[in-house]
């Protein structure tokens, strides 16, 4: 019983806080709630921490200022830190690109001089080769080496066509005035390598350009070259022939002098050096087509060709006295009517009949050499005349002393009979020569 009322007044409920507010007659009651008081102390101690933080801010604010200042500013310089390695390298692009364009410009202009050059020599080494081919030599065949082209590949096309190529990628590249494009802007931009530049694109079109341009040069010089030795080789055997007849030529000598000496001078450059090799065709060429002339205008032809030779010259015995006697030229059996050809170009001295020889021509070839055709039935020139060789120059016959139609040559040196089976053979010699 006991234990039950000290339950009861052990688990008694607590009274409430009432406050109560008076305002005249007027009286109000409000009961504090324990969440009340617990809301009031909240707000309280929000604003007493509110307070305090507001405190220490204005306290510490000047530094928050200054650190906030100064990272704002590490930013600021790291920025204009990369504007201005950005802006560097694109000065050094830009610089680089002009410095490249002005190379590749040096070497565009170089191998247009180079290119132009080649193209003036072979107009001058053109009325040389014209003149080469009239004269019958054979024209050097070189072999045009492949080069590659402008991607690098082994082009097989004419060397004129690579030319071309070549210059047309220079001219692109001339062209190109586009810089390098950039990469996005960032950290790897100011530290990225440089692209290739154009002068280095432009090495491998330049190299196989400036190959092929030495390489004509050198074909050219190659050209020259054989030219002048075969036309020297033809000149001076036709000179040796002609020299066996007893003709005199004009020779250049072929071998240096023992003596030698001279103020040293430096050695010739290539255009100087193409100007000589020029100069030495011509001489060789003026000396072949002089030795050609010669042959021409002496005679060295047939005035029978296809006929035989019925008597030669030498000690024979006459037909009409029967004792020995010199016969100053050379017979062939011919019919009256046949024609008698020039042996060489040269000048009528004499037409018409002369005592033994009948009707007689005579003509002068120049150096002190005549030709002689005699016992014609009919001479077709005059005294004056000019003619070349293989000219018809009468009709064979038996006129003055001899015993049936024939044709009489006579070949003569300073008016003395010379055989004329010398200068027949050199004839059949030099006529490979001639044609």
């Amino acid at each position: 019983m006991a234990n039950r009322t000290e339950n009861r007044v052990f688990g008694k409920r607590k009274h409430q806080h009432v406050l109560i507010l008076a305002s005249g007659e007027k009286i109000r009651h409000m009961t504090v709630r324990p969440w009340m008081a617990a809301l009031t102390f909240c707000f309280l101690g929000t604003m007493s921490i509110g307070y305090l933080a507001a405190t220490t801010y204005l306290v510490v604010r000047d530094d928050l200022i200054g650190a906030t200042m100064a990272r704002q500013a590490r930013m600021q310089y790291d920025y204009e830190d990369r504007i201005a390695a950005l802006r560097a390298q694109l000065d050094r692009l830009t610089s680089r690109q002009l410095l490249d364009q002005q190379v590749v410009e040096r070497k565009v202009e170089k191998l247009l001089e180079q290119q132009n050059a080649l193209f003036s020599r072979h107009g001058k080494l053109g009325s040389l080769l014209e003149r080469a081919e009239e004269q019958g030599l054979q024209m050097p065949e070189i072999k045009q080496p492949a080069i590659e082209g402008t991607d690098g590949e082994p082009s097989g096309k004419p060397r004129q066509a690579a030319l071309s190529g070549g210059i047309q990628a220079i001219e692109n590249l001339l062209r190109d005035k586009k810089p390098p494009s950039a990469a996005p802007i960032g950290n790897a931009l100011a530290y990225a390598p440089l692209r290739e530049n154009m002068a280095d694109r432009a090495d491998r079109v330049f190299s196989q350009v400036t190959l092929s341009l030495k390489a004509v040069e050198k074909e050219q010089f190659a050209r020259i070259a054989n030219l002048t030795t075969d036309a020297s080789e033809t000149a001076a055997a036709m000179a040796a022939i002609m020299r066996r007849t007893g003709v005199e030529v004009e020779t250049s000598p072929t071998s240096p002098e023992k003596g030698l000496g001279g103020p040293f001078v430096e050695p010739m450059t290539s255009a100087s050096a193409f100007d000589a090799s020029l100069n030495e065709l011509d001489t060789a060429l003026s000396r072949l087509e002089n030795m050609r002339e010669t042959a021409r205008a002496l005679p060295f032809g047939n005035p029978a060709p296809g006929r035989s030779v019925t008597s030669r010259f030498g000690n024979r015995i006459d037909p009409f006295l029967g004792r020995l006697a010199l016969h100053a030229g050379i017979d062939f059996q011919a019919e009256t009517g046949a024609r008698v050809l020039s042996t060489g170009a040269g000048e009528i001295i004499a037409a018409g009949p002369s005592g033994g020889y009948g009707n007689m021509v005579e003509i002068d070839h120049g150096q002190g050499i005549t030709t002689r055709y005699g016992h014609m039935s009919r001479v077709l020139v005059k005294i004056g005349d000019k003619i070349a060789a293989g000219d018809v120059v009468g009709l064979a016959g038996s006129t003055g002393r001899s015993t049936g139609p024939h044709v009489h040559y006579e070949v003569r040196r300073e008016g003395n009979a010379v055989d004329p089976a010398r200068f027949l053979n050199a004839g059949m010699k030099l006529t490979s020569y001639l044609n």
